[in-house]
């Protein structure tokens, strides 16, 4: 009875303060109700509030209130909610400090009792004792009341018996807990209650880490000796706890299996292993021979997570143990098998390890054993880690270097027995085992790549030397062979153990000339970068003083061939292409020395272009020796045309046009056949260039590419190589010919073979059963085509041979075949139908050709598209342009008809998009048309005929789009005035230039009369409502036939496409202008009057086209006569108002819209304002009477039921309340009677709570009369 009373006399007053503070305040209580919201923004800024608001009140009461509903919110049914309860109350105990902690801990401990709690709320109750006790560690006051400690951990200890539902969070609580508290209170306090479970760590990964953490936040007080007692060693990581260590660790990674993380435990334990000396131990015992032995899985991710977290931790000698060992080698198993779809892949998290570390990392020499270990990880030679990757960027400049050298090193002397190599389970099984010269090139392929992308990627930290030495190295083992080592070839002072295959030289070549395209885009070094100027343009491709990188390996290559005792060619020059070499060089030396006088873009092109193709001449030099000889000769024409301008000598109409130029744009067109992005961007460098010089006929040629009827004709057969010699090139077609991109390709290559070398044998019999689908399908394919009839004779033949054919007399299967002459019958037959597989298979590599061809003419067609792109952006205000509108209107047009897969589609799109914002969109264009008017104007009326016959409607828009830059042309630019009064706004309005404006408003005239004449036409709306906004004057001129129109269109359509060009006209400033005065009132006249007479026509009907021709016909009408009223014009709009009067007569509105409103805008102008609809409110007691009841499932109708009389004797004696002195008398033998009656008389009232069941039916239905029930379904 104390206790109770206690309880009370604390309780009694809490209702009361309680409505105090809610008549109080109750911006004060919405902090609460925003605390249990799941916006976490809404709840941290709930909390400051609150801490605020209690600072500045500084109430009793209120800091009673809170503190109790936060308490209480701890065990918020929302999840949500608990954190931002939990946090509240850690802030506000860590604002007032006059709260005392082991109070706020009673209270907990009170309101969330585990013994008390219903069973439904037990969760909800071991959360608050949690996130209580998480409150109080925020607070960040625990490590000053020890008792509150020694509370907190007995409860959480209390708590870690329900791991259903808090799992390992008590735990981590602790553990944070101890990462507190000072080691007095450690030791006097919590030492004997953790003692229990610090003793059991080997038990659990949450005791483990416990303990863990307490050795490192406790060493004086958890001595060896200490130790000793709890767990009988002085040493955590021995050889008798190994098995106990390995049992946690594989619980631990368990339990992460589905979070992807490391246990901190795993990583904790390796740290103490490093500080007990014992790694060697762990890591060999605990890791390889347990964590290893288990099957792929959890344990295996745990010990690669391990190694990558360890990179930082371990000294130079463990590094290398670490690295060579089962984990690595594990590691690159793993890395092969996940290249299969739909399997978990760790090698991006141990990307980020890497990363990491070389980015932390300051020993260089640490960074080059970890890049060497990983490259050095193997399958058969090839690496698993790609030859790309993001971590080299991190490398300090010494282990860059020494990195390349290791890389050059193993090029030249292949050291396989210091690889980490692996075979897979299948190759293992299957022996499949690589020989040496394939081992060898699979890795040096690999070692190329790796060189490229390193000079490749700019985030890379590298000196000009090392770029240079890479380059060198590359083109040197790609066309060149040692013969006798020198000093003055470095190069060849590395003899290589195993020769240079042709695979590999090919592998070379390709990587070689991907490295150029590189180097082309190769910023300054930081280096030299550092002496730039703040706004100078950046230079690309250039040495610090200059000098193109090709330039030096081109020099690199002359000092090579002039050194024949000592290097050999692998594919030596002839006499001509020496002699075209030499040539080039010295024609680069020309040029180089000209530009350091005169700087010109010309210069530096053309020396790019001759190195490019120079060093293409090592590649193909029967293919481009040709071009070298007619490049050579180009540029010397060039530079004595220039010559001969400068001094000014007379010359013939001939020497005018430069030939040159088109001798160079044939060059630019047989290079972009080429299969490299580095030459494409090369053409287009030069191409810019020569912009200037570009003749009608250097034009001509570009076209008479792009023409479409010369797709299958001897253009085709310029780009298309031959198959024996160019296999790999015509492959490389979809990929836009990318030389950079080859080093990719190889990569996937390689992954697929090693992925394919270890997949299972399901896949095996997948791909048998793929075959054999594919066999189906050609047999499905022969079945359908036709059969060949010479095939049907020979047939006929092997069988009359064998007597094999059945003929009308033979009977069923009386006589059969004896085995020697089926056996020559299986023989003829075999051989038949093997040669027309043959003849088949033959039509079907001459379609593929075919094929292939044509996405290669494609292509190249593609790339030419980039010289017209230059042309248009260095040379719009040629005459010259003019002569792209019609080709390329006939590319859009029979690319929209063509082919619809990718390619063709992003020819179109090219062609289109240059076309658009290059040609029409341009700001500068021809402004001289001098004596070509008359062609122009042809030109134009060509354009529009065009349009106008088109089917398509966005076709017809590119032929109205170059109508209206024709036009723009013919108009050019007014002409400067002498004084200011001279040049006034309708002067520049009216000026047409050069343009006969009778013949164009003809032109226009005839469209628009075709456009609303026609039911189906190309030509829309916007493309007039263009031409009137560019050019007014022709506005003006066509104003009369759109106004016409308004009425005589062929269709409602028209008619009201038609007012709508007026109306865009009539709002032009530039057509008020030009209209102003009696022009203008006439035009209103016109106006008005078609409009009237368009209203009257208006009949009864529905259609939306009528209703839409009516709504902008109100649009005109709105503006016409707001117009009239503000201008004061002397237009009678008396009919018009008398038609608008009638509207509402033939057309309904039925509901509120735009034609509504825009009817009742227009009459408003007249005076007439629309009717104010009086909104009655509903009566609320009229609705309810008027609503009917429904008849409600399981009750009865009104009319149906009695009334109420006062009969008790009616009311069966079971259902009457028991009286309370007596309960449970009779209640058996009353259930019984109440349900036999109500099953017997009211079968609908059943289910119901004990009492009158008819009066609780009335009771419902008349407190719900509104309430909607189910009706019973009707069966017939």
């Amino acid at each position: 009875m104390s206790v109770e009373m206690v309880e009370l006399t604390v309780k009694a007053p809490e209702p009361a303060r309680t409505a105090w503070v809610l008549q109080q305040n109750r911006v004060f209580l919405d902090f609460f109700w925003d605390l249990a919201k799941p916006d976490q923004e809404i709840r941290l800024k709930a909390v400051e509030s609150l801490i605020q608001y209690l600072k500045t009140n500084n109430k009793a009461d209120e800091h009673d209130y809170t503190i109790k509903r936060l308490v209480d919110g701890l065990s918020h049914t929302r999840e949500t909610a608990r954190p931002g309860f939990s946090l509240a109350l850690g802030h506000v105990l860590s604002a007032f400090e006059d709260i005392s902690l082991q109070s706020i801990l009673d209270r907990i401990k009170e309101k969330h009792n585990l013994q008390t709690v219903k069973k439904k709320l037990v969760r909800n109750a071991l959360f608050g004792n949690l996130f209580g006790v998480l409150a109080l560690h925020q607070s960040g006051r625990l490590s000053k009341e020890p008792l509150v400690v020694l509370g907190c951990v007995q409860l959480l200890q209390s708590l870690t018996q329900h791991r259903q539902h808090l799992k390992d969070l008590p735990s981590k609580t602790m553990v944070d807990i101890l990462t507190e508290i000072p080691e007095e209170v450690f030791e006097e306090v919590l030492l004997t209650t953790l003692k229990t479970d610090l003793a059991s760590a080997f038990n659990t990964p949450e005791q483990m880490q416990l303990l863990l953490v307490a050795l490192q936040r406790f060493p004086q007080t958890l001595k060896p000796n200490k130790l000793k007692k709890l767990l009988g060693s002085s040493t955590i990581i021995n050889a008798d706890n190994i098995p106990k260590l390995t049992e946690v660790l594989k619980t631990a990674a368990n339990s992460v299996k589905k979070e992807c993380v490391l246990p901190t435990v795993a990583l904790d334990l390796l740290k103490l292993s490093l500080k007990e000396d014992s790694f060697q131990l762990f890591w060999s015992k605990a890791i390889i021979d347990g964590m290893l032995k288990q099957q792929p899985g959890p344990t295996y991710y745990l010990s690669f997570r391990l190694l990558g977290s360890a990179l930082p931790l371990l000294s130079l000698e463990q590094l290398k143990e670490v690295l060579s060992g089962e984990v690595m080698e594990r590691y690159g198993e793993h890395v092969l098998s996940a290249q299969k779809p739909d399997r978990f892949k760790l090698a991006p998290e141990m990307d980020v390890f890497v990363s990491d570390f070389l980015q932390s990392c300051e020993d260089s020499d640490k960074q080059l054993v970890v890049m060497v270990a990983f490259s050095s990880l193997a399958n058969q030679g090839y690496p698993v880690v790609p030859s790309v990757w993001k971590g080299v960027q991190h490398l300090q400049p010494a282990a860059l270097q020494n990195y390349v050298l290791w890389l050059k090193n193993m090029f030249t002397r292949p050291q396989l027995d210091q690889l980490l190599d692996f075979s897979t389970r299948k190759q293992k099984v299957n022996q499949e085992e690589q020989e040496q010269k394939e081992v060898v090139f699979r890795l040096r392929k690999w070692i190329v790549s790796r060189l490229t992308s390193i000079i490749d990627n700019h985030q890379v930290k590298k000196q000009e030397d090392l770029i240079m030495d890479v380059a060198r190295f590359v083109f040197f083992h790609a066309f060149f062979s040692t013969k006798k080592a020198t000093e003055d070839i470095t190069e060849t002072t590395e003899k290589l153990s195993v020769p240079v295959d042709d695979k590999t030289r090919t592998a070379l070549v390709t990587s070689f000339f991907g490295l150029l395209l590189s180097m082309h885009h190769l910023p300054l070094t930081e280096d030299s970068a550092e002496g730039e100027a703040v706004g100078q343009k950046r230079v690309l491709g250039v040495t610090a003083d200059g000098t193109l990188w090709i330039h030096h390996v081109a020099q690199f290559a002359q000092l090579l061939l002039h050194q024949p005792k000592f290097v050999q060619s692998s594919r030596p020059f002839s006499a001509e292409q020496k002699q075209a070499w030499d040539s080039m060089m010295e024609s680069v030396a020309k040029l180089s020395k000209k530009a350091k006088k005169d700087q010109t873009a010309e210069s530096k092109a053309f020396q790019q272009l001759f190195l490019l193709v120079g060093m293409h001449l090592f590649k193909a030099p029967e293919e481009l020796l040709d071009i070298m000889k007619d490049l050579q000769s180009c540029v010397d024409n060039a530079q004595q045309t220039k010559t001969k301008k400068k001094k000014k000598k007379p010359a013939t109409g001939k020497d005018e046009e430069p030939d040159w130029v088109e001798v160079m744009v044939d060059i630019l067109l047989s290079l972009l056949s080429q299969p490299s992005r580095h030459i494409r961007q090369v053409c287009k460098t030069v191409f810019s260039s020569i912009c200037p010089h570009v003749t009608a006929a250097a034009l001509t040629a570009i076209l008479d590419v792009l023409d479409p009827e010369t797709d299958n004709e001897e253009d085709g057969a310029m780009i298309i190589t031959d198959d024996n010699t160019d296999k790999t090139q015509k492959k490389k077609s979809k990929d836009e010919y990318d030389d950079d991109d080859d080093d990719d390709d190889d990569e996937e290559e390689m992954v697929e073979e090693t992925s394919d070398e270890d997949s299972d044998n399901d896949e095996d019999d997948e791909a048998m059963e793929e075959d054999e689908e594919e066999d189906d399908e050609e047999e499905e394919d022969m079945e359908g085509e036709v059969v060949d009839q010479s095939f049907r004779l020979e047939l006929m033949k092997v069988l009359q041979q064998q007597d094999a054919l059945a003929t009308e007399e033979d009977e069923a299967s009386d006589e059969d075949l004896d085995d020697e002459a089926m056996m020559k019958l299986d023989k003829g037959l075999a051989a038949l139908f093997s040669e027309q597989k043959k003849k088949s298979q033959a039509k079907k590599d001459e379609k593929t050709k075919l094929q292939r061809e044509k996405s290669l003419v494609r292509d190249f067609k593609i790339k030419v598209l980039d010289l017209i792109e230059v042309f248009l952006a260095r040379q719009a205000g040629s005459p010259l342009v003019l002569g792209l509108v019609e080709p390329l209107l006939l590319l859009i047009d029979r690319g929209m008809s063509s082919d619809s897969n990718q390619q063709e589609q992003d020819f179109l799109r090219r062609a289109a998009d240059i076309f658009r914002n290059q040609l029409c969109r341009s700001k500068v264009y021809c402004r001289t048309v001098g004596d070509r008017q008359g062609e122009l104007h042809d030109l134009l009326h060509k354009l529009m005929t065009k349009a106008q016959k088109l089917s398509d409607s966005s076709v017809s828009l590119y032929y109205f789009s170059a109508s209206l830059y024709v036009m723009k042309v013919l108009r050019g630019a007014p002409p400067p005035a002498d004084t200011a009064e001279e040049k006034t706004a309708e002067s520049e309005l009216r000026f047409m230039g050069n343009m006969d404006v009778d013949r164009v408003s003809g032109v226009f005239r005839d469209a628009l009369t075709s456009y609303m004449k026609r039911r189906k036409s190309p030509l829309t709306t916007q493309m007039f409502t263009d031409l009137f906004n560019r050019f007014p004057v022709l506005c003006v001129n066509l104003l009369d036939t759109a106004v016409e129109h308004i009425t005589s269109g062929v269709k409602e359509h028209q008619q009201g496409q038609a007012c709508v060009l007026v109306l865009r006209a009539m709002q032009s400033r530039e057509v008020q202008k030009l209209l102003s005065g009696a022009p203008w009132t006439e035009l209103s006249v016109k106006v008005t009057s078609q409009l009237t007479e368009s209203l009257q026509q208006v009949s009864e009907t529905e259609s939306k086209v009528v209703k839409e021709k009516v709504l902008k016909t109100l649009e005109l009408c709105q503006y016409l006569v707001k117009q009239v009223h503000h201008q004061k014009l002397s237009v009678d709009l008396e009919p018009l108002q008398q038609a608008l009067q009638l509207l509402p007569t033939v057309i309904s509105f039925k509901k509120t819209g735009k034609m509504e409103d825009t009817y009742w805008a227009v009459v408003k102008h007249f005076g007439v304002v629309k009717p104010k609809v009086e909104k009655i409110k509903p009566d609320k007691d009229a609705d309810k009477a008027a609503v009917p009841k429904k008849k409600k499932k399981g009750f009865l109708p009104e009319t149906k039921k009695r009334k109420k009389r006062n009969i008790p004797d009616l009311e069966p004696a079971g259902e009457r309340p028991a009286p309370a002195d007596k309960p449970g008398v009779n209640k058996g033998q009353a259930k019984k009677k109440q349900d036999k009656k109500s099953k017997q008389k009211r079968p609908a009232a059943q289910g119901t709570a004990a009492g009158n069941p008819a009066k609780k039916s009335r009771t419902q239905s008349e407190s719900n009369p509104a309430k909607k029930k189910k009706k019973k379904p009707t069966h017939k």
